[in-house]
């Protein structure tokens, strides 16, 4: 369950040093020289492997079994959590954890996309997915750690919104449509965390902030590669297609000024080295805290407006007939430089 299809390559190799390094205890044996030239090789061949990844490869890692948890950030990350629970108007979603906690000497509230480790775990956490109590939940703790002034810390890690017929018969997407509303005034720092699968609206739904981080290795996208593939091929074997196609991958996002800052993961995915990721997201939250805490409410809530505005691309109409009279012009030019 460590290696993914794709590091087949790697596997002899390793499996060969572990082999020698239990025969040098056991046998009381000398392969120092051979354990380093083969670990050399390994390393050289992984760095390979991993600076050239493919969309649909870098999804199977943020998919893999064994990748930090939000649970594990916040073990990892935070001191003196307490997790605080309920919408007040349905109930508890599981799906979505929420509390107070320290980051250094700074108070924050945490919302969580939480997937689940084991089967049991899973089960109860609806594999990741929400349903509208847990996006009302969410917004609840988010307005009471506005009021107190705290800074809200999110990680997102979720293949969508659950789409089940209990979640829309609770007001599924009128929660999030609210959620992306409500979010936009919160006016203290907001700092969303794609640590994994950053799926549709489920994603987006608590989304909204004034820096969003992202794993080297997750994805932040409108559908999965699976979904997108079944949709328009009929089939979800165009899935790796339909990733290359769906820009949802750290470096075309960063383009697009959809996230604005990347974590570089340790080589081989987050899930070989939890603690040094943890390490790594801890000081990169700490130095958000400190530049948006020099902000004004009001400098921090247009900068959030302006930030999302800017996102995409769009025409309206006058833009529509400007470019077609533009277009008539250039023919008109050209007809005249060709009778001249």
């Amino acid at each position: 369950m460590d290696y993914l299809d794709f590091e087949k390559p790697l596997v002899e190799i390793e499996q060969h040093i572990a082999q020698l390094k239990e025969k040098a205890k056991t046998e009381n044996m000398d392969f120092s020289d051979t354990i380093k030239q083969l670990e050399a090789e390994v390393l050289q061949k992984k760095k390979k492997l991993f600076e050239n990844l493919e969309p649909y490869q870098r999804l199977k890692i943020a998919r893999h079994p064994k990748r930090p948890l939000a649970a594990d950030y916040i073990d990892l990350i935070f001191s003196d959590f307490t997790e605080l629970h309920g919408d007040r108007l349905f109930g508890d979603d599981p799906a979505i954890i929420t509390g107070l906690a320290k980051i250094g000497n700074n108070p924050v509230m945490i919302v969580a996309q939480e997937k689940g480790r084991n089967t049991k775990d899973k089960l109860f956490r609806n594999f990741g997915t929400a349903h509208p109590e847990g996006y009302r939940k969410a917004l609840r703790i988010m307005k009471t750690a506005a009021k107190f002034g705290l800074p809200i810390i999110i990680f997102i890690d979720t293949p969508g919104a659950f789409p089940g017929v209990s979640a829309e018969e609770r007001g599924q997407a009128g929660a999030i449509a609210v959620n992306l509303k409500e979010m936009m005034y919160l006016d203290v720092p907001v700092i969303p965390i794609i640590i994994g699968e950053g799926g549709s609206g489920g994603a987006l739904g608590v989304g909204i902030g004034d820096k969003i981080i992202m794993l080297e290795h997750a994805y932040y996208s409108v559908i999965s590669p699976e979904g997108c593939s079944a949709i328009l091929w009929k089939t979800q074997e165009k899935a790796a297609d339909a990733a290359k196609s769906l820009k949802m991958n750290v470096a075309d996002l960063l383009e697009f000024g959809i996230i604005d800052e990347a974590l570089k993961e340790p080589l081989g995915g987050a899930h070989k080295n939890p603690e040094l990721m943890a390490e790594n997201m801890k000081k990169s939250i700490l130095n958000s805290l400190e530049e948006l805490k020099s902000f004004s409410k009001k400098d921090l809530l247009d900068k959030r407006y302006e930030k999302f505005r800017q996102i995409g691309v769009y025409l309206s109409d006058k833009d529509i007939s400007s470019e077609h009279e533009t277009q008539i012009s250039d023919i008109e030019i050209e007809e005249e430089i060709t009778t001249a």
